[in-house]
């Protein structure tokens, strides 16, 4: 029996999280689930964009799922500060290319590992003598955190390089202690390939020769960057899931956003969130099942047969998912 905690939040978050529900629901496995707020919506009627109750029923859980917010003007990131507060420490986003859906190759198959509670995002920003400063912090404990995360991730998947990526000749500091603990980490793994990108050379490279990346370890912003781009290689962000990992918690989202100029016609693609689930019973260590339901995502996707819109078909969110669950 697994506890799950359910946070659904905005727009298509809400739709994408029903997909999901139908396909815990016809799963072989026990769950219980309990429900949180998050967003825009609960802002509105609750003044916080993150409640304490939601934080303490995500820390109770084995394992959280969440759909996508709204960004409320003047408040803090949910999503960013409910990954603080489970210290999911490592973003996982893979980005791989699907037979049946159109994209730039074929044969696309990575794992981006971003940092995920510092860099630019850890949201210290204030004004100075007439100076807007927002503050970069990078530790050397969180980068060679991350840079084991993304070694084991490289053996785990049966990948031999990680490829860092960084911009430490201008950021000669904060991304030189990022590219150094990289290294240091990597001495452990001799039979890993490791090499380096500057953040603007990696992006065109990314499109000009992606099957050359493998597995790669960035910090928060770049890898955020990065993964969209990923995602816009292989048919959008309705195919990109990802999770947020730590030592005692697991939290899976997928990458997109609340599209609120789709929210409420239901025709959001639920494969993202689906996959996401995927990754959170592999966290759970449910490896078989897992692995039924990417299978069962790819076959959809190759049949063709039913499709969102964003994919070039005229299916709705549940209709996609109850093909992919039909698969199963």
């Amino acid at each position: 029996m697994y506890n799950i905690s359910i946070i659904a939040g905005d727009g298509i978050g809400i739709e994408v999280m029903e997909a999901a529900e139908y396909l815990l629901d016809n799963l072989d496995l026990q769950f219980t689930f309990s429900y949180g707020d998050a967003g825009y919506e609960c802002y509105q009627k609750n003044g916080v964009t993150l409640p304490e109750e939601t934080v303490k029923k995500a820390k109770k859980s084995d394992a959280v799922l969440f759909g996508a917010i709204t960004s409320t003007p003047g408040q803090p990131s949910p999503i960013i500060n409910l990954r603080k507060e489970l210290d999911t420490y490592a973003n996982l986003r893979p980005i791989k290319s699907y037979k049946g859906v159109e994209s730039l190759y074929d044969n696309i198959d990575m794992l981006i590992v971003r940092e995920n509670t510092e860099g630019l995002y850890s949201q210290n920003e204030y004004e100075e003598n007439e100076k807007i400063i927002a503050e970069r912090v990078i530790t050397r404990k969180a980068s060679e955190k991350i840079s084991e995360v993304a070694f084991k991730q490289c053996v785990e998947l049966g990948k031999n390089r990680v490829t860092c990526i960084h911009k430490s000749n201008v950021l000669k500091i904060t991304d030189g202690i990022f590219k150094e603990s990289f290294y240091r980490v990597g001495e452990r793994y001799p039979n890993i390939e490791k090499n380096d990108f500057y953040v603007d050379a990696a992006a065109m490279y990314m499109i000009t020769q992606p099957q050359e990346y493998q597995v790669i370890v960035a910090s928060n912003l770049f890898g955020d960057i990065l993964s969209d781009e990923g995602a816009g290689l292989v048919g959008g962000l309705g195919l990109a899931p990802s999770g947020n990992i730590g030592d005692k918690h697991g939290l899976f989202e997928p990458v997109h956003g609340s599209a609120p100029d789709i929210a409420g016609k239901h025709i959001a693609n639920p494969s993202s969130m689906i996959l996401s689930v995927a990754m959170m019973l592999d966290y759970l260590k449910e490896f078989e099942i897992s692995s039924n339901i990417k299978n069962a995502v790819e076959t959809v996707l190759e049949k063709g047969e039913c499709k969102t819109p964003d994919l070039g078909g005229n299916a709705s969110t549940m209709e996609m998912t109850k093909a992919i669950v039909k698969e199963l």
